[in-house]
Formats: C-alpha cells, structure tokens, sequence
C-alpha cells in the first residue's frame, strides 16, 4: 500500500508517526510522511519521503507571541493577547496548510492516512473514502472518559460536567472543518452530521501504554489504545568521548530536557535550575534542544554536561531521573527505561502527564514553567531524587511497559 502520515505540531507530534511508519515500511509499504518544512531532515534520516507543509507553523510557535502562548501561566492580559496574535496569524496559516494537504494527497491518491487531530483534510477526505483514514493520539481524553474532562480542560469535574468539556471541544472541532472546508478547490459542502459521523464513527488508535492510560471499558471498538511505540534513534547519532566520559563519572544522573518546547525567559529558567543542582551537587545533563534551556557562558563543568540533541532511548536507561516538560513521547520513555520523573509543564496536555506520573508513583506533582523558582522547585526536585519509591515504581512501571505487544495489532488495525 501507499500510506501517507501527516501530522502538525512540534517534534513530539511528529516522533509517533515515525515510529508507525517504521512498522508499516518493515512490512513493505510505501510511506509519505506531509509534515511541516522543519522536520524534512527527521523524516528522511528515517528512510521516508517527505512532502511538506511549509515552515510557517512552527515558525509561528517560535514567534514572541507563540513563546508567551506556549510558556505555561495563568491566562492573564498577557497570555489572551498572545492567543489572539496566534488565532489571527493560524488563519492564514491553517488554510495554506489544508490546501498543501488537499493537492499533495490528490497528487498521491494513497491507500491509507494516518493522522493526528490537527490535520483537517484527512477527515475531509475521509468522508469519501471510507475505513481509509486513521486518527493517531500520543494523548489521551480526546473521547470521553467518565473521570476526566477533555484534554484541554485538564481537570476532573465530575461525569457530567466531563461530559460537556468534550461535547464543546467536539462542537469547536467540527466547526473548524466545516468552516475550512470552503477553502478547498473542490468547493465541497459538507452537513454537520457528516463532519461528525466521520470524527467519532473513524477508527483511532491511542499509542499509549496502558500501564498509564487505561482503554474504558465502555469505549466503542472503534477506539484502542495500543501502547507506545518509539523509532530507533540513534541510526545517525554517536555519542562523543566527553560525553562517555562524564557518564562514567557520575553513575547517579538526572537529565534536564524541554524537548521542542519554548519559554519567555530561558537563560533565567536554566539558572534557576543550575543553581538548585549545583547547590545540592546533583550531576545532571542538560538538553538544550529548541532554546527553552540554554548554555550559559560559564558553568560548573564537572557537574553539568550540555547537548543540543541526545537520543533519549539511548540516555535514558543510564540514568536515575528525568526533569522534563511532559510531552507524551518523553513521559513514555523516560518511564519505559525505569527513569523517576519530575514534569515541569508548558502546555495543554503536559499538565495532564503531570498528574498521571504523580498518580502513578513515578515521580512528585510538578509545577508550571512560569512559576518555578529556587524556592518552589528546590524541594520537589530533592523529593525526586531522594524518595526511593519513585524510582522502585518506575521500575514496576518499566517492566509492563516492555511486556506489551502491540505492533502487530496497531498494524493490523492500520491495514485492515
């Protein structure tokens, strides 16, 4: 088959389609990844083609506004203009980006899509092509769940208020295709209840282990949650003799990651953070990734080691913990290979990480990017390194995680 994956976001979105394509081209097929500008160079050290979405996306996240916007807080003055610039400018770009998707999956006419909830055409094209489109999650409360309200609401607040969280981000949904639907070339009128149908009647897989989101019971068959799959990583990366040699001398290490995330102040953030490690001397790496971490001037380097990339399949399982921003991929990772976790959000669904991973023992309740300081942060991350029975649950956690065995099913689900 020609399976096309499409995904929008920043790299955490686009790391599980890369994993599903390595699934998908092991059994021959031939994978398309449409995805935006920035990630041509991940997707084809993959062994994959790409097309592309453009750069404007992840451009606007890396804007003033998009760092206000994605740099956690509470939704103040501040914050509502920063979401006002990025409605105003996501217009344009939402349309570029429908219209990219239109003309290269008319231009391909593939067998499948696999996508993720911020790509609209798919669901468009769907509606004609029926049990040829499948919706990926990496997060979970996109369908109702009795105990949690939608995944942008973040909260529980009771089943029946839940319910009403999803019913308002599924009415937001559907008006959002229908109104991009008039972009589109073909001047295609779609009713409502079609939008709908094709949204919630559409297989969709969550790649989520179950060890941490549990598939309910009263879900529809239509809805799975197959585990969490990861990418080799390391195909074109090497570590350098520095880097080995630092790990040998501090066998008891914590990575400091942000990932693809991004932050108003970060030369303040890194140093509140160097100056708790190093008041404490607790060894760590720190991933300076997107910017939302950064290397200063001067620094302790027999206690830190800064990297602009690190496969964390390949350092995670030399570590003890792991501070990070709680991305779906990192979460999973960091607690696959036994890694106590510490989350700081930034956005949306890294707050609901948050909860899970103190809910499960793996790690104490994180605070906000925005409200970190030494004061705050201090004893939460002593708390992670010096509770033993964070890193004894990591472990149990660990071991579910690698008994699961899902990529046949997630293929067969995918194909069928």
């Amino acid at each position: 088959m020609k399976i096309l994956l499409t995904s929008i976001g920043t790299r955490g979105d686009m790391e599980p389609f890369l994993a599903i394509g390595e699934i998908l081209k092991e059994k021959g097929h031939e994978i398309i990844c449409l995805m935006p500008e920035q990630f041509r160079n991940l997707v084809e050290d993959s062994g994959f083609e790409f097309a592309s979405l453009g750069h404007e996306f992840i451009e606007m996240l890396d804007s003033p506004a998009g760092k206000t916007a994605m740099g956690g807080g509470k939704f103040g003055l501040k914050k509502m203009r920063a979401y006002l610039k990025l409605i105003a400018l996501q217009k344009s770009i939402n349309k570029k980006m429908v219209l990219k998707q239109e003309a290269v999956i008319n231009e391909l006419q593939p067998d499948k899509i696999v996508h993720n909830g911020k790509t609209i055409y798919p669901v468009v094209w769907g509606i004609s092509n029926p049990g040829k489109r499948i919706l990926i999650s990496p997060v979970p409360y996109l369908h109702y769940v009795k105990d949690h309200a939608h995944v942008a609401f973040n909260k529980n607040y009771g089943p029946i208020i839940n319910k009403l969280t999803y019913k308002l981000a599924n009415y937001g949904l559907v008006k959002t295709i229908s109104g991009s639907v008039k972009w589109l070339s073909t001047h295609q009128k779609l009713k409502t209840r079609a939008i709908n149908k094709a949204l919630f009647d559409n297989e969709t897989i969550y790649t989520i282990s179950p060890a941490l989101f549990k598939r309910p019971d009263y879900w529809s068959e239509n809805l799975q949650v197959l585990g969490y799959h990861e990418r080799a990583k390391t195909t074109n990366w090497k570590p350098s003799e520095t880097l080995e040699a630092f790990l040998k001398q501090h066998p008891k290490l914590v990575l400091v990651t942000f990932g693809s995330m991004i932050n108003t102040n970060p030369p303040q953030k890194t140093k509140i953070i160097l100056e708790i490690l190093e008041r404490n001397k607790i060894p760590a790496i720190i991933n300076s990734a997107s910017g939302g971490l950064v290397k200063p001037t001067t620094f302790n380097t027999d206690l830190f080691y800064f990297v602009e990339r690190i496969p964390y399949d390949w350092i995670c399982p030399k570590l003890y913990a792991v501070v990070h921003h709680g991305g779906s991929g990192t979460t999973h990772t960091a607690i696959k290979y036994s890694c106590a976790s510490l989350i700081i959000p930034h956005i949306i669904d890294q707050y609901v990480w948050n909860k899970i991973v103190y809910k499960k023992g793996v790690g104490p309740l994180g605070m906000d990017i925005s409200k970190i300081n030494r004061r705050r942060l201090e004893p939460i991350i002593l708390d992670l390194l010096t509770n033993q029975t964070y890193k004894n649950k990591a472990e149990e956690l660990s071991q579910e995680m690698r008994n699961e065995s899902y990529r046949e099913l997630i293929y067969q689900r995918i194909i069928s």
